[in-house]
């Protein structure tokens, strides 16, 4: 769906339903002897710890059970941890209480879904209490097609295709819904566009749209929506439905199996749309929903512990990953998604044991090589780095500009090793790739300053690039070191001051500033800026040239080094 389409969707989702009070609904305050369990269960909801929050607020409840605040809490923590059958007697509590919750009512309508009860799941939203506009349209919609009535259903899916930017939204389930009732010729007319112009495709669209040509038997209409949507070098997963249509098989469709996959798909749906427009909390309890509906929902698995790993959860996120299996295409997106999550917890030797894992068995993906590269390169092990990289790029038959980013990625590995022939050859090569990025014109650029070569080709890819990207603290401050660096120091005070403040606590800026305020004959705010740069923890060399100059001043130190000593450009005393 486009942006526009989406902020409707986000509109329509979250009317009643404030993303920021997500799982505040209920007001009753806990009993007074009750306090400790209950901020603590707050305090941990706060800081997303959902697995302490949920067994705070169950010891909390045996003292309290029929407490709607602290029911609620139950109820979104167990969510948020995948245990919707545990979250389920709290929101049947509350529903008996009167109390109101979007999220327990969400529980409630899931439940009755996957138990197959989809006359209550219709009584439950004709009632008034379903999830919410566009969630409830859709739930009527695949209630009729669970209770065997496609034509009433088929009127319910465009009752909601009428509602403002929720038209592909609508139709996209209206084609799983007939695909399930093997109407396949139905389901591509809306694919196709035939009904209603083309439907703009999701990943997931475009994978059901795949296996619905292949059981119209239609094994090159398929392939070519492959070619034209991933490319020569697919995913594992797209690249296992391509090897099966190019062995003449017919592809299962399994998008929708029966009618608790499609309210699964709803949530799905609804969890994607959110995704990045949404807080974490208030997406990640849609995707766990649709996991509870139907737990080989790798999508949904995916998203579910990518939404942890960004709450800084990388224990939940770890756990949600491995419940992807061993024998599934999308594996290897887990086990990269896992090893990232480790990264961020601070444990880097796990996340490469996990990454070494992955070479053995996914060995011939690029993608798994340059994500060790990535991990390596970070730990400073950059021999090591740049062996990965050369092994994801010998797997490529052909170059193209994707592969920008692994010669980027490779020369900065290169250039931190002193193989500076090596470096430049990757850096031009992926600015060939990839021309005037920004981030490649600076590396460059700044390497080149740094080395005193090509100074005026150095300072035009600089000047480009912070023209790209005028906020970038990096990119401003080498802009600023390289006119100093040519002798322009009235032109790089303005400069490296804006590079400070972009980036006030960064050690080499604030050296670098001092530096170019002494060769102007600010001595004094050179000497406050080195000191401000010695106080945010510089590497130990830079630190000790700092005390240096502190001590003696920068042309002491300059001569100290051999290097030329400061000049104005155009100065020929």
């Amino acid at each position: 769906m486009s942006g526009s389409k989406i902020r409707a969707v986000a509109m329509v989702l979250t009317q009643g339903l404030a993303i920021a009070g997500l799982g505040q609904g209920a007001s009753a305050e806990p009993l007074p002897g009750l306090a400790g369990e209950y901020l603590a269960a707050r305090q941990a909801r706060v800081t997303s710890d959902y697995g302490s929050a949920s067994g705070y607020y169950a010891a909390a409840l045996k003292a309290d059970p029929g407490n709607p605040a602290l029911l609620e809490g139950a109820v979104l923590s167990e969510m948020a941890v995948g245990r919707l059958d545990a979250a389920l007697p709290y929101a049947r509590a509350m529903e008996e209480q009167g109390a109101e919750s979007q999220i327990a009512r969400m529980v409630l309508a899931a439940a009755e879904a996957q138990s197959g009860d989809f006359a209550a799941l219709l009584a439950r939203i004709e009632d008034g209490r379903g999830v919410g506009p566009l969630v409830d349209g859709l739930l009527v919609a695949w209630a009729h097609v669970g209770m065997g009535d496609m034509a009433k259903a088929l009127v319910a899916f465009d009752a909601v295709a009428d509602e403002r930017g929720l038209r592909g939204f609508s139709l996209y389930h209206k084609a799983l819904a007939l695909s399930l009732a093997g109407d396949f010729e139905g389901a591509e007319a809306i694919y196709s566009g035939e009904e209603d112009g083309p439907l703009q495709m999701t990943r997931r669209g475009a994978l059901a749209r795949i296996e619905v040509l292949s059981q119209l038997d239609r094994p090159k209409d398929a392939l070519t929506v492959i070619e034209a949507l991933f490319g020569p070098d697919p995913d594992p997963v797209v690249g296992g439905m391509r090897a099966a249509l190019q062995a003449g098989q017919t592809l299962d469709f399994d998008y929708a199996r029966n009618a608790a996959d499609g309210v699964a798909e709803i949530f799905y749906s609804v969890a994607a749309a959110l995704d990045g427009d949404a807080t974490d909390d208030y997406t990640l309890i849609y995707s766990r929903t649709a996991e509870y509906l139907r737990p080989d929902h790798i999508d949904a698995i995916l998203l579910s512990a990518e939404l942890l790993d960004d709450m800084g959860q990388p224990d939940l996120a770890t756990a949600a990953y491995r419940g992807v299996p061993r024998d599934n295409p999308a594996f290897h997106a887990a086990e990269l998604g896992r090893a990232d999550a480790l990264r961020r917890a601070g444990r880097t030797d796990a996340a490469i044991e996990v990454l070494t894992s992955l070479s053995d068995t996914h060995g011939d993906l690029p993608l798994v090589h340059a994500t060790m590269g990535d991990m390596l390169r970070g730990t400073g092990r950059y021999r090591e780095a740049v062996q990965a990289y050369d092994e994801a790029l010998a797997l490529y038959t052909t170059e193209d500009r994707s592969q920008w980013f692994l010669h980027y990625a490779r020369g900065i590995a290169q250039e931190r090793l002193g193989n500076w022939t090596a470096a430049e050859a990757d850096f031009r090569q992926a600015l060939e790739m990839n021309p005037e990025d920004p981030q490649v014109m600076n590396y460059l650029g700044y390497s080149m300053v740094e080395k005193r070569e090509n100074l005026d080709e150095a300072l035009a890819m600089i000047e480009r690039a912070a023209e790209a990207k005028p906020d970038s603290g990096y990119i401003i401050d080498s802009l600023g070191w390289g006119l100093y660096t040519l002798g322009r120091y009235e032109e790089s005070v303005g400069h490296m001051e804006h590079a400070a403040e972009l980036m006030p606590v960064d050690p080499t800026v604030n050296d670098h500033l001092g530096d170019v305020y002494w060769a102007v004959g600010r001595h004094m705010e050179a000497r406050f800026q080195w000191t401000r740069a010695l106080s945010f923890d510089p590497e130990p060399e830079a630190a000790d040239r700092i005390r240096r100059k502190l001590n003696v001043g920068l042309d002491a130190v300059l001569a100290q080094e051999g290097m030329e000593p400061l000049q104005v450009a155009g100065d020929d005393r």
